[in-house]
C-alpha cells in the first residue's frame, strides 16, 4: 500500500463540519457505503451535521445508479445539488481524453461527484455523468484513489500533475470530509505526484497548517464580482475566493487563478481590466488560466431555463458545435476577448504564463500563442 501506511484510517480525529451553500435535504447511503469502521463512521458523523436531512440506505445501489423522482430537467438539477449519496468510485482514478481541441489530457480522480453551487452556466450540467446520476457525491474509498495514484506515479520518470476538478469542485465539500488533511500530506511525500486543486470555495481552514511541500497546487475559479453576483450564485463571492488564495499564497502552497467562463456583457473590457489590476496586486500567482463557454447543449438548456433565452450567453453562443461537440461563442468575439485580457495581464505583470482552457487550435493561432497550447492549469 506504499505511502498509505501513513493513512490508515479516514481522519480518525476530524470532526466534521456543515459545508457553506450545501443544505442537503436528503441522503442516500450506497453500496460500498459501510465496508470498513471508518466508512461508517464518516457517514454517520456528517449524517449528524444534517439533522432535518432524511436519510435512506440503499446498501445494494452502486452510486450513480440513483434516481430521482423527478422528469423535468430543472427540476431534477436542483434536487440533485439538494441530494448528497455516499458510495465507493471504483474508477475514479482516469486519464482523459480530450479530441478535436487543444487541451492535453491529463490525470484526473474524483473522490467527489458533481457540485452543490448554483452557477447559471453550469458546465458539469451537461456532462454525461451527471445527466444521468446528478447528485452530490461524496466517495469513501479515498485511499484506494490515492494508492492507484502512487501506482501510477510509479511508472512516471518526472513530476505530473493529478487534477481535482475536472468533473467536481475540489473544495466544496472539503468541512464535511477532512480529505485535504490525508491529500496533501500524501501527495507531499509522492516523488513524482502532484496535486492540482480546482475550486470556487473559500474553505481553506483545514490547508494552512499541512506540511504540502509545495506538491500540492492551489487554483481558484474567478470572475469579476459583476460577474459572480449574476451568474455564480450559492457560492463563496469573489472577494473570498481572492482572500482564500491569498492565504494559501501565504501558506507557500503555489497559487494559480482560472478566469472561466470570461462572459462579454456590456461593459466587459473595464469590468475585466479593473478586476485583473485588483487580482494581480493581491496575490502572486504562478499562473493563469483564461477560457470562455464551452459547453454542452444540455447544459446551456438549462442556462436558458434560469435565465430566459434572451440571456448574456445564449444571445452571443454560436448556433453550431464545433468540433469536440461543445457549443462556444464565435471565434471573432473569443479572440477579441482574449486579445483584451492578455495585454492587460501582460502589462501589469509581463512574465505571468497565460494559459487558454478548452480552445481550439485556430484561436491559439490568431493569438500567436502556439508556445502555449498544452500549458493550461490542469497539468505542471
Amino acid at each position: 500500500m506504499t505511502n498509505l501506511v501513513l493513512f490508515e484510517n479516514l481522519c480518525p480525529d476530524y470532526q466534521p463540519r456543515p459545508a457553506p451553500y450545501f443544505n442537503p435535504d436528503t441522503i442516500i447511503i450506497t453500496k460500498g457505503s459501510f465496508q470498513t469502521k471508518d466508512q461508517r463512521n464518516i457517514v454517520e458523523a456528517i449524517c449528524g451535521i444534517y439533522p432535518k436531512a432524511q436519510i435512506i440506505e440503499k446498501l445494494d445501489l452502486p452510486h450513480n445508479r440513483v434516481e430521482l423522482d423527478c422528469s423535468d430537467p430543472l427540476e431534477l438539477h436542483y434536487q440533485g445539488k439538494k441530494t448528497l449519496v455516499f458510495g465507493t468510485h471504483k474508477s475514479a482514478l482516469r486519464y482523459s481524453d480530450e479530441d478535436s481541441n487543444s487541451c492535453p489530457n491529463y490525470w484526473h480522480f474524483s473522490p467527489y461527484g458533481f457540485c452543490p453551487y448554483d452557477c447559471q452556466y453550469c458546465y458539469l450540467a451537461g456532462t454525461p455523468g451527471v445527466k444521468y446520476s446528478p447528485t452530490v457525491k461524496i466517495f469513501l474509498n479515498l485511499l484506494e484513489m490515492l494508492d492507484q495514484i502512487s501506482g501510477a506515479a510509479s511508472q512516471l520518470t518526472e513530476p505530473t500533475a493529478f487534477y481535482l476538478g475536472k468533473l467536481q469542485d475540489g473544495l466544496a465539500l472539503e468541512p464535511m470530509t477532512g480529505y485535504s488533511r490525508i491529500m496533501t500530506p500524501f501527495f507531499a511525500r509522492e516523488k513524482h505526484a502532484r496535486l492540482i486543486l480546482l475550486t470556487k470555495s473559500a474553505n481553506v481552514g483545514n490547508l494552512l497548517y499541512l506540511d504540502h511541500r509545495g506538491h500540492t497546487i492551489l487554483s481558484w475559479s474567478l470572475n469579476p464580482p459583476e460577474i459572480a453576483s449574476t451568474f455564480e450564485l450559492g457560492v463563496a463571492s469573489t472577494e473570498e475566493r481572492v482572500r482564500a488564495l491569498q492565504k494559501c499564497a501565504e501558506a507557500g502552497y503555489p497559487a494559480r487563478a482560472v478566469i472561466m467562463p470570461i462572459i462579454p456583457i456590456e461593459g466587459w473590457q473595464n469590468i475585466y481590466t479593473r478586476f485583473l489590476k485588483n487580482l494581480l496586486q493581491s496575490v502572486p500567482l504562478d499562473r493563469i488560466t483564461l477560457g470562455q463557454i464551452c459547453s454542452y447543449s444540455g447544459a446551456l438548456k438549462l442556462t436558458e431555463r434560469k435565465l430566459g433565452r434572451d440571456n448574456p450567453i445564449s444571445k452571443q453562443l454560436e448556433k453550431v458545435k464545433s468540433n469536440d461537440g461543445r457549443i462556444r461563442f464565435p471565434p471573432e468575439l473569443r479572440i477579441k476577448v482574449y486579445r483584451h485580457l492578455i495585454d492587460t495581464i501582460n502589462e501589469l505583470q509581463p512574465q505571468l504564463h497565460i494559459g487558454l482552457c478548452m480552445e481550439e487550435s485556430r484561436t491559439f493561432e490568431a493569438l500567436n500563442m502556439e508556445g502555449a497550447i498544452g500549458h493550461c492549469n490542469c497539468v505542471l
